[in-house]
């Protein structure tokens, strides 16, 4: 008997090495080859691609057109699945890959057809652009015809890899419209259901402006003076029923959806603890510049740090391009998005430039008439195991959705062939701001704070990318007869800041723009303004920066939107400090900062968020039932509450809540027992809540929980959180920045750019990790390349 379960457990241990084995050598098999020579058709001259240590592409080409065939090439040889990815999620096809999962997001993608929609694109672009991505693709492809096994993603799934189009360009550039615009096409329907569900007093007041204001030019929008509304009459409960004459209860219909569901469910109670939304991330990141009068150097001075979704690989490559143009040898470094060739955010020696998401309004939602003709639309998803079957309408002026017997058509940006083109890549060319600014105001992306830098100490900003043309912003759904009067059209005059006397710029997602401005180009879901208050300040601290003093500002961790409920929720536990007196010596002890030790950083932020739910979740809750995403409107809540908390009035108290600060020590002890639940259900350890363990960073590769045993090594090494909304320092567990770049045009030899991740996503490449490091101890990571160690070159094959 003992001999027999030896053998067993021998034969077991076996299986596994020689599975284990054989996923190594099938991995060995899918590294690419850096070093050698190739020949191809889809190049003019010898073109050079080399590796440095931390595995940046350094290349050298004769014209941009080599120059784009070698960065395809690179991006597939380290990247292809994160490209896969991309285009996959903008054309509606994760579900072949990963099955029903992904349904609800493909559905979301096929709404916008943004498959057709990319070849439009690509037809209208200027002939340069074109042959670029043909090259591109053709770089694209070659590598991937070098696969003697594909990636494991791939092995794992079971998919098969499918060659690169040029047309999937421009669906990477789709994939970035539904990153960083699609929470505005949720947020101007999300404003329609309040506005029509529950009149125009409960919309002005949680939508109104607030005190965190930024404006480049310190122009304010004045704050709501209206008294605070009556909480909805349709989300109060009915306690009893009224009798007859013989003293039955008699069966009152109810006024609306919204009351059906309430009584349905006894109380507003059920609605407001069901509701579990938190504001969305702020994508889009935080850029600043100060001009030549504020450096050491006399040049222009750029930071620039895009928050985004972090995964393994992480979303940006390390390129450096070196190629000649109308007989100008040109550099441009910095990085890269793979699927689309040219670098996105860096420098060229002479000019240095950075994003922030601009949150210009770009959308419209139509209100349709009773009598206005759309047509159906099927979309055929497929799935491992067959295909999904998806119907929606559409109409003359875009996609068709219902809310609450009305139906709505989306007018956005991205939906017209100006929304894309390779404008980009012109910034190569560009010797001084000025001429940065032109070719900025031609350029079609996602709608950006461009900012701009250029070694003569010029500094500018302005809104870099594709933005319709407004006579008048829309916040809410519009009729159809304004839409018909006002085809869509890209703006050609936008507002532009050039070396303010100040000497310094700032965007942090909030409004830039000016209030009178604002009237004009609207809304589309700008931050709340804490962060770019922050940032201001920070730029106002000092008369002189260098990259150093730059860093210290990105890493800026400073509670102070935090402070008032600190100070709030101090003085509610200090009445009752028998029950709270250890969380009182934690909120004594916070430091004011979102610092990996502090308890009452966390106990203090969370108890914000269920303060925000217990008042508003009756009311965003009843919004979601109607198919709308209410966590769009948390980003603009924090005035509505505070007047709630200074006014305290009695109809906006739950049901049985006899004031408010029962209300708001009631969720304190909610949110500290959720934390508890979570962190420590069985000690209770309030040491547990320490920052750093709740917000820690956590970047992981999408398909490590579904790999048992060796997933997790598809993962960066965790790191205990630093930073959160609201503070420059932003992060969350997935979430933050993306890139850490410092440069000051002429002084490339300071310059910074730091990456949360390697950058290859081949977890054997000597690639995949390196730079993380740096990142997730705040190190200094040079932007320019270091000597290469692997080189390939690409000679033009001869057809014979």
């Amino acid at each position: 008997m003992i001999n027999w379960f030896k053998w067993l457990v021998l034969s077991v241990l076996a299986l596994l090495f020689l599975t284990v084995l054989g996923l190594y050598i099938s991995l060995r098999m899918s590294l690419p080859a850096l070093d050698g020579n190739s020949a191809t058709y889809h190049v003019n001259a010898p073109t050079e691609l080399s590796r440095d240590e931390l595995g940046q592409a350094v290349i050298k080409a004769n014209d941009i057109f080599d120059a784009a065939y070698a960065l395809g090439f690179a991006h597939a040889q380290d990247r292809f699945f994160q490209m896969d990815l991309q285009r996959r999620a903008a054309s509606g096809s994760l579900s072949q890959w990963v099955g029903d999962i992904a349904l609800d997001i493909d559905k979301k993608a096929r709404f916008h057809q943004f498959e057709k929609r990319a070849k439009a694109v690509f037809d209208n672009l200027p002939s340069k652009q074109q042959e670029l991505l043909v090259r591109y693709a053709h770089g694209v492809n070659d590598a991937l015809s070098e696969y003697t096994l594909p990636p494991f993603e791939y092995l794992a799934a079971g998919v098969d890899i499918k060659q690169w189009r040029p047309t999937d360009s421009i669906l990477v550039i789709y994939s970035m419209y539904l990153d960083l615009q699609g929470s505005q096409v949720e947020l101007d329907l999300a404003r329609e259901a309040l506005l029509s569900t529950f009149g125009n007093d409960v919309y002005s007041f949680i939508t109104q402006p607030s005190n965190y204001q930024a404006a480049l030019d310190a122009s304010e929008i004045p704050l709501l003076e209206a008294p605070i509304p009556e909480y909805p009459a349709s989300l109060r409960p009915i306690t009893h029923s009224p009798e007859d004459s013989n003293g039955e209860s008699i069966k009152q219909e109810p006024e609306d959806a919204t009351t059906q569901y309430l009584n349905d469910n006894d109380n507003t109670a059920i609605a407001r603890a069901q509701y579990n939304g938190t504001e969305l991330p702020d994508i889009g990141s935080n850029n600043w510049a100060v001009t030549g009068s504020h450096t050491t150097t006399s040049a222009g001075l750029l930071a620039n740090d895009m928050h985004l979704g972090l995964r393994v690989p992480i979303i940006w490559y390390r390129a450096q391009l070196n190629y000649q143009e109308s007989g100008s040898d040109v550099q441009v470094t910095g990085v890269s998005l793979p699927g689309i060739p040219g670098i996105v955010v860096g420098t060229n020696g002479h000019i240095a430039w950075g994003f922030t998401n601009a949150n210009l309004d770009n959308v419209d939602w139509i209100e349709l008439g009773e009598s206005t003709a759309t047509s159906t639309v099927t979309e055929r998803i497929p799935l491992p195991d067959g295909e999904h079957t998806f119907e929606f309408e559409v109409s003359s002026y875009g996609p068709v959705k219902e809310l609450n017997g009305k139906r709505y058509a989306l007018n956005w940006v991205a939906h017209h062939p100006f929304a894309a083109n390779l404008g980009i890549i012109n910034f190569g060319n560009a010797k001084n701001v000025q001429a940065a600014i032109k070719m900025g105001q031609r350029i079609a992306i996602p709608t950006q704070n461009l900012v701009i830098v250029d070694e003569s100490g010029n500094a500018a900003w302005l809104p870099g990318g594709a933005v319709m043309e407004r006579q008048q912003a829309s916040f809410t759904a519009i009729k159809e007869q304004e839409a018909v009067n006002t085809p869509p059209k890209r703006a050609s005059k936008l507002p532009m800041v050039l070396n303010p006397d100040m000497g310094r710029i700032w965007t942090a997602n909030a409004r830039v723009i000016s209030a009178d401005d604002f009237k004009v180009w609207g809304d589309g879901g700008y931050a709340l303004g804490a962060r770019g208050q922050q940032i201001r300040d920070r730029l106002f601290e000092k008369d002189t920066f260098t990259e150093t003093d730059f860093y210290a500002i990105q890493l800026d961790n400073h509670a102070r939107f935090l402070i008032p409920w600190q100070h709030l929720l101090y003085g509610l536990l200090n009445m009752q400090d028998i029950e709270f007196k250890p969380d009182l010596a934690y909120l004594n002890t916070w430091d004011e900062c979102a610092c990996e030790d502090s308890v009452g950083y966390t106990l203090v932020k969370h108890f914000r968020q269920e303060v925000v739910q217990t008042l508003f979740g009756g009311v965003l809750s009843t919004l979601d039932q109607q198919g709308v995403n209410s966590r769009t409107l948390l980003r603009g809540i924090e005035p509505a509450v505070w007047q709630l908390i200074h006014s305290q009035p009695d109809s906006w108290l739950p049901n049985d809540t006899e004031s408010f600060d029962e209300l708001l020590v009631d969720a304190y002890r909610r949110a500290k027992h959720k934390l508890l639940d979570k962190y420590s259900p069985v000690e209770a350890n309030m040491e547990t809540l320490a920052w750093g363990k709740v917000n820690a960073l956590s970047v992981k590769h999408p398909f490590a929980d579904q790999i048992p045993l060796v997933g997790d090594m598809l993962n960066m090494q965790q790191v205990e959180g630093f930073g959160d909304t609201y503070m420059p320092a932003v992060q969350a567990p997935s979430f933050g920045a993306s890139e850490r770049l410092f440069v000051s045009p002429g002084h490339l030899e300071d310059a910074i750019l730091t990456l949360p991740g390697g950058q290859s996503g081949h977890p054997l490449s000597n690639f995949f990790t390196t730079g993380f490091n740096d990142y997730a101890t705040h190190a200094a990571t040079p932007l320019l390349p270091s000597q290469p160690i692997y080189s390939r070159t690409f000679y033009k094959k001869e057809v014979e």
